[in-house]
């Protein structure tokens, strides 16, 4: 029990989260007397958040490279709103709008990252620009009016199911509080497989960290991690093989998951990002491009808004001057809430992921409860500043606790202090000189060190 309760405490930052989205989901799931929880529900909760998890994504990117990005509720509508015109106004196949809509994107984002990264003027204001720039854009190009319906091809991005082979079940089962009477097969081998590729990227994880002398934890703790991981993949899935199976928009949400977390933890751009968000001047002193990896992190944050944009408009059927309202804030408190850090150079995209459940859990709790919108609002906003703070005392005592460790080595028996030499000649013991700083020369007999220009 004290080995859990170390590893917790040590890795509060990785956890807590994970444990708040789980009080949170208990929570709502008794005070919606279980509707919260329901297959249905839970397929509409990855629908409804789909737009806000693909920003919150390349917000935490952002984020951790210092920076903020005020506009990617703006740049979503008005790529919504291009593609709308573009499919019911020109014809063009959806396939085509999609690959445009994305260019689109990058094109805004390699604006601004030219702006922030070349020019210096802080990303506060350039995307500030930004937002009110192509809020004015979309209002222009609908006219104030809405664009609708949409191809049914291109509605399928954001309301569509994988196609599947379904399981007609000879008779209804009722297992936990959920009637069903067929299965989806895809749903459950996605489970499978995924359950398969959790655990040999654990094992491979703890191999690699044994290889380097690093710490691994405990033999039980992490088969009962293994466990539990297994255990909340297969009974998700299994909520959406008894209700019409995987959506598109959780296909393109795993792939860009586990894309992003692979090249953030195992490719070199990702740790330059994290090492300009760390320390910019200590990066490009270290021969890290500091500017052009800033500007392909906005880049990054258009398409992805581009995407995002995609996907709402496809999930309304329409494309609205009002969308993409309030999106930032959204992904900026699911960045904040997953782990990122004010100062930059700390967030994982998992953790991004994390906060953008906790608020679409939150938001879809409330609002089968019937809470108003009023409340919706300001319970959301306590809850970033708890995270907020979370984040800064955790810093704060990880920091205490490496000074006190410090101060107890110094202090301990050996002090760090370098031995003293053996008696001399005389028998005084001969004082060692200390090394002079790099760059600088030791005068001859006096000790005294003199610059050497």
């Amino acid at each position: 029990m004290g080995a859990v309760r170390e590893l917790l405490r040590n890795n509060a930052r990785q956890y807590g989260m994970l444990m708040a989205l789980v009080v949170i989901a208990v929570l709502f799931g008794v005070l919606t007397q279980g509707l919260l929880l329901q297959p249905a529900n839970i397929n509409n909760l990855i629908m409804q958040n789909g737009y806000i998890l693909i920003l919150a994504i390349g917000m935490m990117l952002v984020i951790i490279t210092g920076h903020i990005d005020l506009s990617v509720g703006s740049v979503a509508a008005f790529v919504g709103a291009t593609s709308a015109v573009l499919m019911t106004g020109t014809g063009l196949p959806p396939y085509v709008v999609v690959v445009l809509a994305l260019l689109l994107g990058g094109l805004i984002g390699a604006w601004q990252g030219f702006w922030v990264a070349y020019v210096r003027i802080p990303a506060f204001i350039v995307t500030l620009a930004g937002m009110l720039l192509f809020r004015g854009l979309t209002m222009i190009l609908l006219g104030g009016e809405t664009v609708a319906p949409l191809p049914a091809s291109f509605r399928a991005i954001g309301s569509g199911f994988v196609p599947d082979v379904v399981v007609e079940l000879p008779y209804t089962i009722w297992l936990l509080g959920i009637t069903f009477d067929e299965l989806h097969v895809f749903a459950l081998l996605f489970g499978a497989v995924a359950s398969a590729l959790v655990v040999l990227g654990q094992l491979l994880g703890r191999r690699r960290l044994r290889r380097h002398g690093l710490s691994v934890g405990s033999r039980p703790w992490f088969i009962v991690k293994l466990v539990v991981l297994v255990a909340v993949l297969n009974a998700f899935t299994f909520m959406l093989a008894v209700h019409n199976g995987v959506p598109v928009i959780g296909v393109v949400l795993v792939v860009l998951i586990v894309g992003y977390s692979f090249v953030m933890n195992r490719m070199t751009i990702g740790r330059r990002v994290y090492a300009v968000g760390g320390n910019e001047k200590a990066a490009m002193l270290s021969g890290v491009r500091t500017k052009p990896t800033t500007f392909w992190v906005f880049v990054n944050m258009g398409v992805l808004s581009a995407l995002a944009g995609l996907v709402f408009a496809a999930r309304l059927n329409a494309a609205t001057p009002r969308a993409g309202n309030l999106f930032e804030l959204d992904a900026i408190a699911a960045a904040f809430i997953g782990g990122a850090s004010a100062t930059g150079g700390v967030g994982t995209v998992v953790g991004a992921v994390i906060g953008a459940m906790v608020m679409g859990l939150m938001n879809n709790g409330m609002s089968i409860i019937g809470l108003g919108v009023d409340w919706q609002q300001a319970i959301k906003g306590l809850v970033l500043l708890v995270a907020v703070a979370f984040d800064i005392f955790n810093k704060n005592r990880v920091r205490a606790s490496r000074t006190a460790a410090a101060a107890a080595s110094d202090g301990s028996g050996g002090t760090g202090a370098d031995p003293v030499p053996a008696a001399g000649a005389n028998g005084s013991a001969a004082e060692r000189e200390p090394d002079p700083p790099p760059g600088t020369a030791r005068t001859g007999g006096t000790g005294a060190v003199a610059g050497s220009g």
